[in-house]
């Protein structure tokens, strides 16, 4: 069935589109949601009207993407991952990692656009982060992959350790105290 979207749909296209999908989605997923419009005469001439409209907003995002890629690149990435004295991560930095590591620098960008040299960085080092942007626009970005000293976290680690047993104390002492406020609310009710 061929639709005209409403709106931008992820997966399928920007507002304006002339897409061709199953008949089924169009019927049960796209139409009930006003996310597109079947396409014939009056469609087709409502949406020429818009297009000005239309490219407008396109222009935009253009723009918007565009100035993205410029503070994308000018930045560096560092995250810090335990290894071991080799180098070698004992985690992986995923797309997800590098994803968290923008939102702390302030930019939101899908884990989904973020494509890594290979599947995951394994190793310690300074790596290029492609990142997809609007249309065909990528920016490149630089991650310096650093080392975290394993001896100071296991040090931390052992710390809070000690530290359970007292929480574990002081929550069961609560835990004792409600038992006798509900005695003597039995006791009015036994006469």
């Amino acid at each position: 069935m061929k639709v005209i979207l409403n709106v931008d749909v992820k997966s399928l296209g920007e507002e304006g589109d002339v897409k061709n999908v199953a008949n089924g989605y169009a019927r049960n997923f796209l139409l009930p949601r006003n996310l597109a419009v079947p396409y014939n005469e009056a469609t087709v001439a409502y949406f020429e009207s818009r297009k000005a409209e239309i490219e407008a907003r396109k222009e935009q995002k253009r723009k918007d993407s565009a100035s993205l890629k410029d503070k994308l690149e000018a930045l560096t990435l560092e995250v810090v991952m335990p290894a071991g004295a080799n180098g070698k991560l004992y985690g992986a930095v995923s797309a997800h990692v590098v994803a968290e590591a923008l939102a702390k620098q302030g930019f939101e960008i899908e884990r989904k656009r973020i494509e890594l040299p290979g599947a995951a960085i394994k190793s310690v080092g300074t790596f290029k982060v492609t990142i997809k942007l609007y249309e065909s626009q990528t920016a490149e970005v630089h991650v310096a992959v650093k080392a975290q000293n394993i001896e100071g976290s296991e040090e931390k680690a052992a710390k809070p350790a000690k530290n359970k047993a007292p929480k574990a104390e002081a929550e069961a002492a609560p835990a004792a105290e409600p038992a006798p406020e509900a005695a003597p609310a039995e006791t009015p009710a036994a006469e």
